[in-house]
Order: C-alpha cells, then structure tokens, then sequence
C-alpha cells in the first residue's frame, strides 16, 4: 500500500459530500454511467491512493485520465468543491509515482512549450501540406490524427510588436497569442487587431511570451507549467491598468489562475487583467460607434466549457455577435455537453472525445447553420474534423473573425511599428 500523500489536497477533497448533483453534468459520465467517470467517483479515487487506503492500478489511472477537467461539475455544487485543483493534484501525484501522459501527448506539450519548437513544428507542418508530404502522417496514430485536425496552415511569420490604428490617440492593449493558436488560427491573431485597432487600441505583441502552461497544468506538470507562467510574468507588462486579452478560453482559465501555479507576487495582478477578448470589448463604448456592415445568414454560437464553466464569460460573445446587423444568431443547448478536445485529450483519450463530440455534429446537423463560431482553438480543431467526418463543410470560426469580416470599410488599415 502507498503512504499518505502530502502533496494532495485531501481538505478539498474531504468537502465532497458525494451528493450527485454534479453527475447529471459530468460529460464522461453521461456517456458510461459508471461512477469512476463521475466527480465524485474520481474524488473518492482520488482520496483513497492518496491517503495509501488504494494502491495505483491501471484501471484507476484510466478513470483519471478520461477526465476532460471541464469542470462542470464545479457550477452545480452546493459544497463548491475546487474539482478543477483536485484534478490537477491528483495526476501531479501520479507523476510522481512514474505514471505520465502517452507519449505524443508529452511530445506534443514539450513542442508548445518551447517558442523555437513551436516555430520548427509549424514550418515542418506547413511543409508538409504546402508541398503534399505524408511522411509525418505515418509516424503514429496520434499524429495522423493531429494532421487531420489541421486547417490549411499559412506559412511561419513573426507579428510586430506594436499595432497602431490608423488614427486617434490610442489606448493600449496587450494580446496574449497563445501556442496551437499561432500555427493553426493567424487570422483570429489578424482579427483581433483589426477590431481592437477600429475601436482606437494600440495592440502590442511582447516578444518572449510561451504557452500558457495548460497542457503541463492539467497533466499533473506543475514545475513545467510554473515555468511557462513565470516566462510570461517576465514577458508582459507589469502596468496594471493595461488589459491582457487573449482569444483562447482554454488559455484564459489558466492565465487566470497563475496565482495557484506560481507563487510569484505578480502573479494576482496578471491574472486580474486577463480578459477574454469577447468579454473586453462588449464593455467598451467605442464599439457602439461602429456600424457593422449587415450579415443575413444563421450563426450557431458553440461554447467552449472553459469560456461557461471557469472565465463565465459565455453572454458575451453572443451579445457581441449580436452587434452584428440582420445576423441570425442560434446558441447550442448546454445538453449537448463538452466537445471532448479538452487540450491534449483528443489525443490521448481520442474515442472519448470522438463520442462527445458526436452530440455537437447532430446539433450542428438539425440546425443547419451557415457558419459554427467557439471561442478556443482547441474546440475549433476538433470540431472542424467532426463535422468533416460527417460530410459536413461548415466553416467554423472565432467570434473576433467573423466581426473583423464586418467592419465598415472606412475604419482605416493599422499603422505597424516593428520594435
């Protein structure tokens, strides 16, 4: 039997009174019934290795690893049990007793991690579409399934530092970029400062800024992702007036919580002025200058469980998409659960994922949208390849997208200043 755990926050855990309310919301739980895919399952899991009352077997790390830390059982429970920091310490626990991640999952994380990987990655994917190369597509299963995610890539390229608008005196701004996002979303990066340089901001780019630290976070990493955030610490401003924004829900929950990954006293400031980028500009009042040009077709507005269940920001997107005129904007019904992306789950868990994300493609299918709009990079890919799957070519896009498309066309081109 193993020792009591110090490391584990068993006064967390202990605040579950296994009540059930979370069950009826936990994706993996709907979709086996099995109680060692439900939170309070996981919990009492979880309680039992770290207390030495369980040894660590196989079956019991399998239900840890389905878990996708959506954490929509956090919004149901009456005792607020933090599943989201039990989770994270109990894979942490798990890494320390020699049990990881697959390995093109660590593989993966490794490559976001490093700025001149990600660089390496994204020329060497972009290669081998550009010039129609399948060698890396038969290297693992895993990879040939990440190739098939992929939009079409735009070759490598550094963004300015500084984007100025056109005209006016500018307040700044600064924008979070993120990792996946750079290789496979340029054009919500091209998006972002293209509205936020319309509504008079100055958008700067910090150089030197990593991943989030996400993938390691909810892997049970945590010096890696103490690491990644302790390199953005030093990257951003330290101004806190200047709003921090970023385009990735799944970045936005863990930017947030910087003070629980690294006990640095900058740490509270930068999480407080980390913005979803929806959710920064429907409060400003620039934006109702702005005469959006009119879009008559159906949106069907998908929510990212990070954007509902940890930044609930989810009514700002729709309210923004709602400045958009003659658009018909359609929600996707909170029934239809997680996507199963969940970061590097659609790797290591992929027909898990595949199952949930069927629900998404029947909605999608009865709704008959022109356009699928999320707001992270995650759900996107993965969702895209869903739909493709099922013969569906529905362009799928983010919500700062599909608002650059209808600006005016007087709102004048950005003034780029490369320091």
């Amino acid at each position: 039997m193993l020792q009591v755990s110090k490391g584990f926050p068993l006064a967390d855990a202990d605040k579950c009174v296994k009540c059930a309310l979370c069950l009826p919301h936990c994706p993996t739980y709907r979709e086996t019934l099995d109680e060692g895919e439900s939170p309070r399952g996981r919990i009492a899991l979880m309680q039992g290795f770290a207390t030495g009352a369980f040894d660590i077997t196989p079956a019991l790390i399998g239900h840890l690893d389905r878990c996708l830390a959506c954490r929509a059982c956090e919004t149901v429970c009456p005792a607020e049990v933090p599943y989201g920091k039990l989770i994270d310490a109990a894979r942490a626990e798990l890494g320390r007793h020699g049990y990881q991640e697959p390995r093109t999952a660590r593989a993966f994380a490794v490559c976001m991690r490093h700025p001149w990987l990600l660089r390496c990655l994204h020329f060497l994917l972009w290669l081998t579409q550009h010039l129609g190369l399948p060698m890396l597509a038969f290297m693992s299963p895993q990879l040939r399934r990440l190739m098939k995610m992929l939009p079409p890539l735009a070759a490598p390229h550094r963004w300015y530092r500084v984007n100025l608008p056109s005209r006016g005196s500018p307040q700044e701004v600064e924008l979070f970029l993120g990792c996946i996002a750079r290789i496979t979303q340029p054009g919500v990066i091209r998006a972002s400062i293209e509205v936020l340089n319309a509504l008079g901001y100055s958008v700067r780019i910090p150089d030197g800024q990593s991943c989030c630290g996400a993938l390691d976070q909810h892997a049970g990493r945590a010096a890696q992702a103490s690491a990644q955030a302790l390199r953005n610490l030093d990257s951003f401003s330290t101004n806190t007036a200047m709003p921090l924004l970023h385009t990735a829900s799944g970045c936005g929950a863990t930017l947030g919580e910087y003070p629980l990954l690294v006990a640095d006293p900058r740490a509270a400031a930068f999480s407080r002025r980390s913005r979803d980028i929806s959710d920064f500009l429907v409060g400003q009042d620039q934006l109702k200058q702005i005469r959006f040009k009119p879009l008559t077709t159906t949106v069907l507005l998908h929510t990212p469980c990070t954007l509902k269940n940890v930044l609930k920001t989810d009514k700002s997107v729709a309210e923004l998409l709602r400045r958009i005129p003659e658009l018909k904007l359609e929600i996707l019904p909170g029934s239809t659960g997680c996507c199963g992306a969940a970061g590097s789950y659609v790797m290591s868990e992929p027909q898990m994922a595949d199952r949930l994300a069927e629900h998404i493609v029947a909605a999608v299918g009865k709704a008959h949208p022109t356009i699928v709009v999320t707001s992270n990079v995650g759900c996107s890919l993965h969702l895209r390849a869903a739909l493709q799957r099922h013969g569906l070519e529905i362009p799928l896009l983010h919500p700062l997208e599909l608002l650059a498309r209808q600006l005016p066309d007087d709102t004048g081109a950005s003034v780029i200043i490369p320091t």
